[in-house]
């Protein structure tokens, strides 16, 4: 589960901000929030909303960024065709408008929770080299704390359970200690458990190849592909049923069964419409995520998808009956459809846009006040009000209306 997020000096951010799937003291949707082992309670459901050019999708690539500095390194020798996505390199490119930035590190700062702790990674990245880096743990059942390590310009420490390793003396500075330890000591508990969560429990979910997307989801569960199914045929697309040919090691074909008129008939996935397509890439995901409680992460998601259907894979996420294993479901979006009161709660709807500067704020309805100091009323129309420009990040203007007037 992801707990909180927090960036500085990353391609249109450049001052820190910070996301956060803690719930809020509010009072709406309190039926619609993870409940953690320790009574914390934290968000099923956040959406980014702002204009295009204003950055929303820079704080979902920072996630992905972190993601893959420590990935990378235990990935580029893995075998699995799933590595491949998650091995690629991205670059960390920090603000450019400033010149003073361009010579300071990108800062990433991640609070996450396993089954058995909550942890605090910190991540500071100057081009490709490491400048500080730090894991500390709580743990969940007798609230512990506890720093693992710490690396910084002075050098390495190991603390209490990692004091025992040994560090290479020629440890490149380009290489996160934690992908070291993870390739060095993956038997580890704790060190697995971490990478563990880096590896397996957040997905950032990639349309450019449904096939690989489809096959690599549903064969690590048959509950996945049931659900799949399911969520197919409530979603009225006249598909009844789907299966899986395995043409080669690198090639499948995905075959779709029509009943018209009792007629059965099948077609390729590539017979079928792009909205059709994008789903196949899609609902594996949605589906894994819902029963393996993984975080999944997922740019545009309302992109060739009907708003209805937007609003169901929202509320599958929302129905703690229906989401039993605390998965989180993070996207942009533009769709002002589900922008209501019904749908989110405020601490669940994000907005970015672009200040005078070209840097991008990151700010959430339930924390804007207006020019004031009022908070946004729980039943408030939260669209109309954001189509008039009232929360500070205009649908339709790149840069943000008026910092000094927004109140954030």
């Amino acid at each position: 589960m992801l707990c909180q997020f927090t960036v500085k000096n990353y391609k249109s951010i450049r001052d820190e901000a910070t996301f956060d799937m803690q719930a809020a003291a509010i009072t709406e949707h309190n039926d619609k929030v993870i409940v953690g082992a320790d009574g914390e309670l934290f968000l099923p459901v956040s959406a980014i909303y702002g204009p295009n050019g204003g950055g929303k999708s820079n704080v979902l690539e920072a996630i992905h960024t972190l993601d893959s500095k420590v990935l990378r390194p235990l990935c580029a020798t893995c075998d699995k065709s799933d590595c491949d996505y998650k091995a690629r390199k991205i670059p960390v490119e920090p603000f450019v408008f400033l010149e003073e930035n361009k010579k300071m590190p990108t800062e990433f700062e991640i609070f996450f929770r396993t089954k058995t702790a909550e942890y605090r990674y910190i991540l500071h990245v100057y081009g490709e080299s490491v400048i500080y880096e730090s894991l500390d743990r709580v743990k969940m059942d007798t609230g512990r704390r506890s720093a693992l390590f710490v690396r910084g310009r002075e050098g390495i420490e190991l603390k209490g359970t990692f004091g025992r390793f040994k560090i290479s003396e020629d440890l490149s500075e380009t290489l996160p200690l934690l992908s070291y330890l993870g390739i060095t000591y993956k038997k580890n508990e704790i060190v697995n458990d971490v990478l563990d969560w880096f590896e397996n429990s957040i997905d950032f979910l990639n349309y450019g190849n449904p096939y690989q997307e489809i096959r690599t989801a549903i064969a690590r569960s048959e509950k996945v592909k049931t659900l799949v199914l399911k969520m197919i045929q409530e979603m009225d697309l006249d598909i009844e049923d789907f299966r899986i040919e395995e043409k080669d090691e690198e090639h499948i074909e995905i075959y779709t069964k029509h009943v018209v008129e009792g007629h059965s008939a099948e077609l390729t996935l590539a017979e079928e419409s792009s909205g059709t397509r994008k789903l196949f890439g899609l609902l594996p995901y949605i589906a894994r995520s819902l029963v393996c409680g993984t975080t999944l992460v997922i740019d545009e998601l309302d992109a060739k998808i009907h708003p209805l259907l937007l609003q169901h894979i929202i509320e599958m996420f929302t129905d703690m009956t229906i989401n039993q294993h605390g998965a989180q479901l993070i996207f942009t979006s533009h769709d002002l459809s589900t922008m209501n009161n019904h749908v989110f709660r405020r601490d669940e709807i994000w907005f970015v846009a672009k200040g005078k500067s070209q840097n991008s704020k990151l700010y959430s309805l339930v924390e804007f006040k207006d020019e004031n100091g009022v908070s946004i009323r729980k039943d408030a129309k939260f669209d109309k009000q954001y189509l008039e420009g009232k929360y500070g990040a205009d649908p339709y203007l790149r840069k943000i209306i008026d910092w000094g007037e927004a109140g954030v």
